[in-house]
């Protein structure tokens, strides 16, 4: 078997390629930066996947798997060719190429962004619940989703798909700073609890993600199944672990959330504050992302605890 992965220098797709050769699986990676990698181990692309004159066959040629953790998270702008764009020219390479290979499988990395935010409000998100995407990144990583779920390419008898929507991703190398700042305001002693009702977080670790990436391209249960990962857990479980991380006491302190979502629209007239209405969403959150389907199905669980490894992401 030989998996082409996508995004393969990036924060949850090094540590895929790190797993599938911990796998011997056989490898090709399509990067802009060829350097990086160590051509003995593996086959190196160099190529950029928004560039409408790459050789796309070429990428796919050989391949029984496509891993594609590709994602744009900063500038909007690029979004759009890179999430879906790109997508569209290499399934329809793959329909080119199905007629005279064996069976591919696309396998997706998204995001349960797709569901929309959480906005405090109480819900459970399954695998069935309607798409709402807010957002440039949501939204196109909504749209890859469907176009995947759609396209002539994945579908008949010589190939397939799987989709997996992880939920807010964790690891020492994280390139959002959520986590650092939340720890920051528990070290300072500026930390509160919003509301009197527990939070949920919503974390996975990134390497509990990549194996459940690996999951989906090799198990045949997965075939054209969409599957939602996360390890939900109450919100003062992460909060008491970053204290306890940096030496200082669990904060107690709990502030009605409307007297503080007042507090932030008012000082938000005049000044920037830290705290914005859509960290106190966060805060609040009672939207929680059982796994049940893909544990049912591919008999998959989470490793790694939140409240036991959360503190790594302060290193």
């Amino acid at each position: 078997m030989k998996i082409l992965v996508l995004g393969a220098n990036g924060f949850i797709g090094s540590r895929l390629v790190r797993l599938l050769k911990e796998q011997a699986l056989s490898i090709r990676v399509l990067t802009r930066k060829p350097a990086l990698f160590d051509a003995t181990q593996l086959e190196v692309f160099a190529g950029d996947l928004t560039d409408p004159q790459l050789n796309v066959d070429d990428v796919l040629s050989g391949c029984d798997v496509v891993i594609n953790c590709a994602g744009e998270i900063r500038n909007e702008q690029l979004m759009p060719a890179l999430h879906v764009d790109a997508v569209e020219r290499l399934l329809t390479a793959v329909g080119r190429a199905r007629s005279r290979t064996g069976r591919v499988r696309w396998v997706q990395l998204s995001s349960v962004g797709a569901y929309g935010p959480a906005a405090g409000r109480e819900r459970i998100v399954t695998e069935q619940t309607p798409v709402n995407p807010q957002g440039t990144y949501e939204v196109t990583k909504t749209q890859a989703d469907e176009l995947i779920m759609s396209h002539p390419a994945l579908q008949g008898d010589f190939a397939d798909w799987a989709i997996l929507r992880p939920s807010n991703v964790f690891a020492d190398d994280m390139p959002n700073a959520s986590i650092r700042q939340l720890g920051a305001m528990i070290r300072k002693k500026l930390f509160f609890y919003v509301g009197y009702k527990e939070a949920i977080a919503t974390y996975i670790h990134a390497d509990d993600v990549a194996a459940a990436l690996v999951r989906c391209a090799v198990d045949p249960r997965a075939s054209r199944q969409l599957y939602n990962l996360s390890n939900d857990c109450p919100f003062s479980e992460v909060v008491n672990a970053l204290a306890a991380a940096q030496g200082v006491s669990s904060p107690r302190l709990r502030v009605p959330e409307g007297v503080v979502r007042l507090a932030v629209w008012v000082a938000g007239k005049v000044t920037r504050l830290p705290l914005t209405q859509g960290r106190v969403d966060a805060m609040v959150n009672k939207t929680a992302y059982p796994i049940g389907k893909i544990r049912d199905e591919l008999n998959f669980v989470p490793r790694y605890s939140v409240p036991a490894h959360i503190s790594e992401v302060l290193k």
